[in-house]
């Protein structure tokens, strides 16, 4: 390992060890890189990216934290590195998304409270209301898939799949679908989602999510080229 990585890792021990537990303050600068033998500028460089990486956090005027260690806070850079994927990197993602994707919903279902389905059923219902409207399409789909996520009850597992499933990806595929007048048949298979959800039925959920996640990748398949976004492929503000 270089330095850098090897101060790296002798800070993240300190957390390991329960020696700087999530919110505890590190100490200051002179003192940290005394006990751990480092020089200040290789102790600044692997704040820097412990900070980067959402383990630590500075508070302007209060020092440097440990984070609260969540795993939607830890987990956030794999939305980041999706966003900067193409081609078939994004063919493999969708892969990824089409093994865990399925078996969540399944266990959604099992789990789903009452406000959570209505949560879920207010999104499927502004998808419906705008079949035409890619920007709200987008926000909906991806706040449907959220929320049926967050029934899980399981937050890393939450935490990664909102994160692979891109919203600049999402866009994309939205776009491409109204354009093919396919929009209305995606709907209804966020519908079979809902049902299957509300029923309790977990081999149901599971069964409908697995068509659909493979409705998305049978259209990137044909239409995803090796190419980067364009401008026109940026997601909704």
């Amino acid at each position: 390992m270089s330095l850098t990585e090897q101060a790296i890792e002798r800070i993240r021990q300190l957390i390991k060890d329960g020696a700087l537990p999530p919110g505890a303050r590190l100490p200051p600068e002179q003192d940290l890189a005394a006990e751990l033998g480092l020089s200040r500028n290789l102790l600044r460089e692997a704040v820097r990216s412990l900070i980067t990486t959402r383990v630590l956090e500075v508070r302007r005027g209060d020092g440097t934290f440990v984070t609260s260690l969540k795993p939607e806070l830890l987990l956030e850079g794999v939305g980041l590195a999706v966003e900067m994927m193409r081609g078939d990197d994004l063919l493999e993602i969708t892969e990824v998304r089409r093994l865990f994707e399925p078996v969540a919903t399944a266990l959604a279902a099992t789990r789903i409270t009452a406000a959570q389905l209505a949560e879920v059923g207010r999104h499927l219902d502004a998808m419906i209301a705008a079949q035409d409207d890619v920007e709200l399409l987008n926000h909906h789909d991806d706040a449907f898939h959220r929320a049926v996520f967050a029934a899980t009850g399981n937050q890393s597992l939450c935490a990664l799949l909102g994160g692979i499933s891109g919203r600049t990806l999402r866009a994309r595929v939205w776009r491409g679908l109204v354009v093919e007048n396919a929009a209305g048949r995606t709907i209804a298979e966020h519908a079979a989602i809902y049902r299957a959800l509300a029923d309790g039925d977990a081999p149901l959920a599971q069964a409908a999510a697995l068509l659909h996640v493979n409705t998305t990748e049978t259209w990137l398949r044909e239409n995803l080229g090796p190419s980067a976004p364009g401008p026109a492929d940026e997601p909704p503000r």
